[in-house]
């Protein structure tokens, strides 16, 4: 019985302790970090009547859909220390690409995720890497971006046309601040060429 008594109370001293520890512990600070452009004003006008294309979930890989940037060195993957997205990484493309529509657009106008109707064709968005890749330990990355685009007729679903964007921006130095103003260059990239190719095959 005492050593039973003994041994509870030893449990519940290091439970204690440890629980202590755990409310003094600090964690690492984590930098909060953002792509995609500001607001710009449109330098032309739209065309009087542009077409209506609907914007679909942007679908992205279960690995970087959250706020954390992962790394890529060869087969190695690891996420980024000290540095998150300020939103999920999903969220944040998907709003610089309705962003890059409105700035950008003259024949297309992207009804995006808080307009309702699928009026028109619907653009489809598959991001199939999103990541920083290292060529070897501690060298500067590039972040490296392909996206699947597909515009898809509503009525009978059928691919009017297809194009995968692959866009590799090198960072000027293996720094977060470089990483991240990697992934911004590379973002605006992407998102001009899909506007450009948007409404190129808008209406074909």
């Amino acid at each position: 019985m005492i050593r039973i008594i003994k041994g509870v109370a030893l449990a519940a001293v290091a439970a204690t302790a440890l629980g202590a520890c755990s409310l003094l512990s600090t964690p690492d600070p984590v930098q909060l970090y953002r792509f995609g452009d500001p607001a710009v004003t449109r330098a032309d006008a739209p065309v009087s009547q542009p077409v209506a294309i609907a914007l679909r979930r942007v679908e992205f890989p279960e690995a970087v859909r959250d706020d954390r940037i992962l790394g890529v060195t060869g087969a190695e993957t690891a996420y980024i220390a000290g540095a998150r997205w300020v939103s999920d990484a999903a969220t944040l493309y998907t709003d610089s690409v309705e962003q890059a529509f409105e700035t950008q657009g003259q024949r297309v106008r992207l009804l995006g995720r808080r307009e309702g109707g699928m009026r028109g064709r619907a653009l489809d968005l598959d991001v199939r890497t999103f990541e920083a890749r290292y060529a070897a330990p501690g060298a500067a990355p590039a972040a490296t971006i392909v996206v699947r685009a597909r515009l898809i007729d509503p009525d009978n679903r059928a691919v009017a046309a297809e194009r995968t964007f692959s866009i590799t921006q090198p960072a000027t130095e293996n720094r977060i601040a470089a990483i991240v103003a990697a992934f911004d260059v590379a973002v605006r990239d992407v998102n001009s060429q899909l506007v450009a190719w948007t409404e190129a095959n808008a209406g074909s």
